[in-house]
């Protein structure tokens, strides 16, 4: 089925992910210095507040891609979850209490929720599934320089003025990301496309059982949370090592972090978007995921600040490559069902669990045994995602990417 968006959305689309980058995924790290060095909290109390907000995320995902699936307002959709971001970001710098900041960054959590199987979902019903990956490869693009950009402004703003210039930062990127929401056309979004429907499966899109039946689906969940449970906590946590060398430069130093491994993540999307299709996605993946136990144990050789923000470079190769290939692995799994982007929700609530608790695990290691223990554990974990990765299929049915 082809299916072709004007340039105006096409280019409307880019700047989505461009802007939408910082905003998708929370303030991280920038939360963690800004509690650690203006209210001093402790590292476990961090934890829990990344922790909750990562909770919310998780009981939000699979309904937002439910609703994703049945609506045609995503356009809408993502406005209003970007607005909500802005709100809780705004806020911020005027609460202290416990309370508060935890249920703003789990409404904030809620409302990011939204905007992975959204943009998954325009992107797949404006292209259609032959030019997916290509479209997926430059999402992830367009998101990693977003990336890269917000954290380049948020180190030299912070310098300039303090950790919570970043808070501030972010509401406007979320307040662009709308602008470039509204610029996508509505009628150049095919909504049966856009929820992976094929009639040729049935007049009516798959109950749930479809889903709960696929094993390489429930595997390949599994993997990802075990991923991002290994992945999550090692960033903060070596943002809050930054913070003990020098608490004026961790947050420009977490911002070289950050966009270190957002440059590299650049030609791993590019990568996955021009060979995924004719190499397969399993080769691919497993190189992402094995670069995570490697990553986890370098940390631990030097505490050199400048050696964490070169070991942070790995990190753009693994989460570059996942980025880029989950929409594409779950659209491989669920093709023609109608359920792609409920299935995205799910498989991303899997990693979410991962990414909620891994705060948490991260924390009380450090409390109990330091910060060389804590990503000791989180690489063993990422080794059992790597072994667990290998039983999975490769996911690519070529005869549906043939031309």
């Amino acid at each position: 089925m082809a299916h072709s968006a004007s340039p105006r959305s096409t280019y409307a689309l880019d700047a989505l992910n461009f802007f939408l980058a910082d905003v998708r995924d929370g303030l991280g790290p920038y939360l963690a210095i800004y509690l650690l060095a203006v209210h001093h909290w402790e590292p476990a109390s961090i934890g829990l507040v990344m922790t909750l907000a990562g909770l919310a995320a998780l009981v939000t995902q699979t309904p937002a891609g439910a609703l994703i699936d049945r609506t045609r307002g995503k356009r809408l959709i993502v406005a209003v979850a970007a607005l909500v971001v802005t709100g809780s970001c705004v806020i911020l710098p005027f609460i202290n209490d416990f309370t508060w900041v935890a249920l703003t960054q789990a409404f904030s959590a809620a409302a990011a929720s939204i905007f992975a199987p959204a943009i998954a979902a325009i992107s797949l019903g404006m292209t259609g599934p032959k030019a997916f990956t290509r479209r997926t490869g430059r999402n992830e693009t367009f998101n990693h320089a977003g990336n890269a950009c917000a954290a380049l402004l948020a180190g030299g703003f912070a310098w300039l003025f303090g950790p919570v210039a970043v808070f501030y930062l972010m509401a406007i990127m979320a307040v662009c990301s709308v602008v470039a929401v509204v610029a996508v056309a509505p009628g150049d979004i095919d909504h049966q496309m856009a929820r992976g429907f094929d009639p040729a499966h049935g007049e009516q899109a798959s109950g749930w059982r479809v889903l709960l039946s696929n094993r390489s689906l429930m595997l390949f969940a599994l993997c990802c949370a075990l991923f991002h449970l290994a992945n999550a906590a090692m960033l903060p946590l070596v943002s809050q090592k930054l913070s003990q060398f020098d608490l004026s430069l961790a947050t420009p130093l977490t911002s070289a972090c950050i966009v270190a491994a957002q440059l590299v993540m650049v030609p791993a999307a590019l990568l996955v978007g021009a060979r995924a299709d004719r190499w397969g996605r399993k080769p691919l993946l497993l190189a992402g995921f094995a670069i995570l136990p490697i990553r986890g144990v370098l940390y631990t050789l030097w505490d050199n600040p400048y050696w964490l923000v070169g070991v942070q470079l790995l990190d753009g190769i693994g989460a570059g490559l996942f980025g880029a290939l989950l929409p594409l692995v779950v659209k491989d799994l669920t093709a023609g069902t109608g359920r792609f982007n409920v299935s995205l929700g799910a498989v991303t609530t899997a990693f979410g669990l991962g990414a909620a608790l891994s705060n948490g695990l991260a924390g009380w290691v450090v409390q109990e045994a330091g910060y060389s223990a804590a990503f000791l554990t989180l690489a063993g974990i990422a080794a059992v995602a790597v072994l667990l990765l290998l039983a999975l299929p490769e996911s690519l049915d070529r005869s549906s990417t043939a031309s």
